[in-house]
């Protein structure tokens, strides 16, 4: 089944290139947008599983709008791909919501190979950020001076968190679970809740950590 992919950047010919690549590729382009405002009609009008994202496009921002649209659309795969590699633009896509952030300086291939493990609900980052994300998450959920304790889930939540650390949406966990769509999100913001943390990515780099993925 062919991935629908939206893209969004205000310049027409990394649109037009990025996209030939992706349709060579075998995704299907649904969409693309070249402001924020566009980005944020268009993405509710064709609903992409997938959202290929640069930062710095006309108000409202590549962040906002990821921020936006992943309350709107939960199981939507965000990829950040930007000029940027500064730490603040890197953890704020991050924060919004962003599976992944790339830099466009990477090679076609390595953006088809990002594009492919977002799609899969995976985590992808320029090697050189990687170490800054999870660098930045452990200071957030280990504070200095503090127990390095964490909260206590519930078994049907950790049951939960690894199917969100193996990249599933939240429909095929239900299906996996046998509930609904709405239980399986009611236990993610459980989780978030009790572990202080504000979205699925977030939630991957904690299970990650926490050796839930093995």
């Amino acid at each position: 089944m062919r991935r629908r992919v939206m893209l969004v950047d205000d310049h027409p010919m990394w649109l037009e290139a990025m996209g030939e690549d992706l349709e060579d590729d075998g995704f299907e382009i649904v969409a693309t947008a070249r402001t924020g405002e566009e980005c944020l009609t268009r993405a509710r009008a064709t609903e992409p599983e997938v959202l290929i994202m640069d930062l710095q496009i006309p108000e409202p921002d590549g962040a906002t709008c990821t921020e936006i649209l992943m309350r709107e659309f939960p199981d939507l795969n965000v990829l950040v791909v930007s000029a940027s590699g500064e730490r603040r633009d890197v953890l704020r896509a991050v924060k919004a919501g962003a599976r992944g952030y790339l830099l466009k300086s990477a090679t076609p291939q390595e953006m088809l190979d990002g594009v492919r493990q977002t799609a899969r609900g995976q985590a992808v980052f320029t090697p050189s950020l990687a170490g800054l994300v999870l660098g930045e998450f452990q200071r957030l959920t280990s504070p200095e001076g503090s127990p390095n304790q964490p909260p206590a889930l519930t078994a049907r939540e950790i049951e939960v968190l690894r199917y969100v650390a193996k990249g599933m949406a939240y429909r095929e966990i239900a299906e996996e679970l046998f509930v609904s769509h709405r239980t399986v999100q009611n236990h993610v913001q459980n989780v978030l809740r009790k572990l202080q943390l504000n979205n699925r990515v977030e939630l991957t780099l904690y299970a990650v950590e926490r050796g839930y993925t093995e």
